[in-house]
């Protein structure tokens, strides 16, 4: 006896004779809709990231080429007009002119894996994402720092510095 196919079984209708979706395949979009949005975020975020670091570099070097075109060094930011200028994470820049009196940095001023200052006449930084920092570059929690060193010659993560 052949056996016949069965029929495909009818649409769902809505109340005004309209075909409708079944709660499973609306179900399946969100499921699909989801799954794609958790693949798509961590880059996205990775890339909210690297803009905010590219810009807080920019505005240090902007800073930098500031103070150092000055005759003398100013006492703060704001004698620069630049006080109110807050990096990509909502904090002020840090600015610490060191005393000229001496050609050596006081012993609070930031410094390398060897301990060594990492500029001469003043820093200039970013506190980074986590807004923590520390004196030696190195330091975890400086990592994330955005810096002057050099003398200007670097601007950039305290990280690879």
């Amino acid at each position: 006896m052949p056996t016949r196919p069965r029929p495909a079984a009818p649409r769902v209708r809505s109340r005004g004779g309209r075909p409708a979706f079944t709660l499973i395949e609306l179900l399946s979009a969100v499921l699909i809709v989801g799954l794609l949005a958790a693949i798509a975020l961590p880059s996205l975020n990775g890339s909210i990231t690297k803009a905010k670091t590219t810009r807080a570099i920019g505005d240090i070097r902007t800073l930098a080429q500031d103070l150092t075109g000055q005759d003398s060094l100013p006492p703060s930011l704001a004698a620069i007009g630049r006080g109110d200028l807050r990096d990509p994470w909502g904090r002020p820049y840090v600015y610490v002119k060191f005393p000229s009196s001496d050609s050596t940095p006081p012993g609070t001023a930031r410094s390398d894996r060897f301990g060594v200052a990492i500029n001469v006449k003043y820093d200039l930084y970013s506190t980074g994402p986590n807004g923590l920092t520390a004196v030696g570059v190195t330091a975890g929690a400086s990592q994330d720092d955005i810096i002057v060193g050099a003398d200007g010659g670097y601007i950039g993560l305290a990280s690879k510095y």
